[in-house]
């Protein structure tokens, strides 16, 4: 697709607030593709499945936090 958004790993963190750390989890973890490399090398995402990352792992996040009632 022509018209989507790809995203370094940088970009990604800067947009989701993470650092690139955490980016290369969701990687390993399985939560995040490797789509494609620029003309320099870098890792591209799809800012779609960035998204899709980010919203699991918060969610996630929430359930381990969650007061015990």
């Amino acid at each position: 697709m022509e018209d989507e958004l790809w995203l370094t790993a940088r970009e990604a963190a800067e947009l989701t607030g993470v650092s690139i750390v955490t980016v290369y989890s969701w990687v390993r973890r399985g939560h995040l593709k490797v789509e494609g490399l620029d003309h320099r090398g870098q890792k591209l995402f799809r800012h779609l499945a960035v998204a899709r990352a980010e919203k699991a792992t918060r969610a996630k996040a929430k359930r381990v936090l969650a007061p015990a009632a």
